[in-house]
């Protein structure tokens, strides 16, 4: 009667990016809202135009920008006393980098204006890219199971295992797997960006090393020797 061996194969690919995702906001608040919204659209307007000649240099990939949100509230004090309004106005926009020098001096100069505020970088994979990483560690998701079933198999004086069945992690045994939630995954291994671009040079970024990870569950068959 042949051994059932179950095993999980695991792999990874790390892979640098080749995009860059920056978020901005740009956004003034003041006690006079038509003043605080004109504010806020030149900046608005500004950032738009610097972005659109990036885009004509060839620097992006993409990029998008949201519309203008206006909002007022009357803070309190440190001693209970409402004060006056304050009206607050403020946009985002997204500006996706494929040369990531370019991306890192240009956020280091916008970073310096009083109404742009950087809200962060991810680091990102073309489609295909991303596509082709996958599939290797999904390849060597199996490699590494298979390997491991002819581990067990030899441990146990048996013959070379079989396989009989393979799926996604979650799917050959009882613990659940989140809905949506894939057989592979992909994160930032390290990132660091230094904002204030110390001593008054050019911010110092280092694109994150991506990691895409993959994993599998197999059954093996292996009769005695």
């Amino acid at each position: 009667m042949a051994t059932v061996i179950a095993v999980r194969g695991t792999a990874e690919e790390r892979i640098a990016p080749e995009l860059g995702a920056v978020s901005l906001t740009v956004s003034a608040s003041g006690a006079e809202r038509d003043a605080t919204l004109a504010r806020t659209s030149t900046a608005h307007e500004q950032l738009i135009a610097e972005v659109r000649e990036l885009e004509a240099s060839g620097a992006l990939d993409t990029w998008s920008a949201g519309q203008l949100r206006v909002s007022s509230h009357r803070p309190w004090n440190n001693e209970g006393k409402q004060l006056p309004v304050v009206h607050q106005a403020s946009a985002d926009l997204e500006v996706v980098f494929t040369d990531l020098e370019r991306l890192g001096d240009w956020v280091s100069t916008v970073s310096l204006g009083d109404s742009v505020g950087i809200g962060g970088i991810d680091w990102r994979l073309t489609d295909a890219s991303r596509k082709r990483t996958q599939e290797s560690a999904q390849r060597g998701a199996v490699a590494d199971a298979v390997a491991k079933a002819a581990v067990y198999a030899a441990a146990l004086g048996l013959g070379s295992p079989s396989p009989v069945e393979l799926a996604d992690t979650g799917l050959l045994t009882a613990q659940p797997v989140p809905p949506g939630a894939p057989a592979e995954r992909m994160f930032a291994m390290r990132a660091s960006a230094d904002m204030a671009g110390g001593g008054g040079g050019p911010s110092q970024f280092t694109p994150a090393l991506l990691v895409i990870t993959a994993s599998v569950e197999a059954r093996f068959a292996a009769d005695a020797a």
